[in-house]
C-alpha cells in the first residue's frame, strides 16, 4: 500500500493559488500543480535520526512523553531539522531526550516505508558523557539489558528493526 498525502494540501505556498494533480512526465506519479503560478508541490519524506546508545551491557530507550506512542518505549531520535547534518540530529535529539553526550560511530541502516511519510536512519553511537535523565519530551528513560527490551511496548517499525539489527550485530 502507498501512501498518498496529495489530498492533505489544497493551496500554493507560492501564491495561494489551487493546487491540482497533474502528470507531469510518463512513469511518474501525479504532481501538485498550482493552477494559478505553475509552481510543482512536491510532497517529500520527512528525516528522522535514531541513536542506539551501548551502555552498561544494554542500550539506552525512552519512554515517549509525547505523541505518537505515548508512553510506549523508543530509542533515542527525532526529526532532522533542514540544513542540519543527519549526524548531529542524531546527537541533538539523544542529548535533548536522555541528557547524553554520545558521538556518532557508524550507520546502522535506512528505513523507508511505502505507507509512511518518514525516512528513518538509524546509527550506532557511543557514549561520550552525561548523566542518563529524562528530558523534557521523555517520561523515562532507562538502560535495558538487551534480553530485557520491551517488543511489546515499541510503538515503530523502525525502532524495531533498528534493535533487531543491534542485537544480530551483538550475536544475539
Amino acid at each position: 500500500m502507498s501512501l498518498d498525502l496529495s489530498n492533505t494540501y489544497k493551496f500554493c505556498p507560492q501564491c495561494g493559488g489551487v493546487l491540482s494533480k497533474r502528470l507531469l512526465k510518463a512513469g511518474e506519479p501525479e504532481r501538485l500543480v498550482c493552477r494559478a503560478c505553475g509552481f510543482v508541490f512536491y510532497i517529500d519524506p520527512k528525516l528522522a535520526a535514531i541513536a542506539l546508545v551501548p551502555m552498561d551491557g544494554g542500550v539506552v530507550m525512552v519512554r515517549r512523553g509525547i505523541d505518537p506512542g505515548y508512553g510506549l518505549w523508543v530509542v533515542p531520535g527525532g526529526f532532522v531539522d533542514v540544513g542540519e547534518l543527519v549526524e548531529e540530529a542524531v546527537v541533538r535529539e539523544t542529548l535533548e531526550e536522555t541528557h547524553l553526550s554520545v558521538r556518532v560511530a557508524r550507520l546502522l541502516n535506512v528505513y523507508s516505508y511505502n505507507d509512511s511519510p518518514t525516512v528513518v536512519v538509524a546509527y550506532l553511537t557511543e557514549y561520550l558523557a552525561g548523566e542518563l535523565t529524562a528530558g523534557d519530551e521523555s517520561l523515562e528513560v532507562r538502560v535495558f539489558a538487551l534480553k530485557e527490551i520491551p517488543w511489546d511496548q515499541i510503538p515503530f517499525r523502525s525502532t524495531r528493526a533498528a534493535l533487531t539489527e543491534y542485537l544480530r550485530l551483538r550475536g544475539f
